[in-house]
């Protein structure tokens, strides 16, 4: 396919979670063109399972979307942290427990199109209460979603998060391979 060739770089904006930078690039086939990029910092996403076959979702409202989203627990990696470390802290965080089984099960990036934020995910079982305090900026609440509802929310669209729709797909799909 090919490679582009950075020329010049221009950082626009550097924030809290993000950085901003317009590239000059040189195609492969010697075409310039520029390229937005945002930096922004990798993320967890961790799909809590209860010993009663239910998904705890986080319901929380996203400025950025002006809606109240259901959406799988998840986080920013912070400085030092693995990304175990981050799925640990995360789950205490918003839902209140400490996993004894935490198992990778993807990666994938949010919108490579502009985009170098990259999301693993983990499935989340044998769950301890394990609280830690949330953000003060974050205003979540629990939902509790039996296992069976799932292909309604699916359906339905109540599900609009990417990462809450691709973990839920693949419970989904690896639930019918079992």
């Amino acid at each position: 396919m090919g490679n582009e060739k950075q020329i010049n770089t221009k950082r626009i904006y550097d924030g809290k979670i993000l950085n901003l930078r317009v590239d000059e690039v040189e195609t492969s086939s010697n075409v310039k063109a520029i390229r937005e990029v945002i930096e922004h910092k990798s993320a967890v996403g961790v799909l809590a399972v209860t010993e009663n076959d239910s998904i705890l979702l986080v319901s929380q409202f996203r400025y950025a979307v002006g809606a109240d989203m259901l959406e799988i627990c998840a986080g920013l990696v912070e400085e030092g942290e693995s990304f175990r470390q981050t799925a640990e802290r995360e789950l205490q965080e918003e839902l209140g427990f400490y996993p004894e089984v935490l198992e990778e099960f993807s990666r994938f990036y949010v919108s490579p199109g502009y985009c170098e934020e990259m999301i693993v995910l983990f499935i989340a079982k044998d769950l301890k209460p394990s609280k830690l305090e949330h953000d003060e900026d974050e205003m979540l609440s629990t939902v509790e979603i039996p296992v069976s509802e799932i292909p309604h929310l699916l359906k339905s669209g109540a599900i609009i998060d990417g990462k809450t729709w691709a973990a839920l797909v693949w419970f989904m799909g690896n639930m019918a391979a079992s």
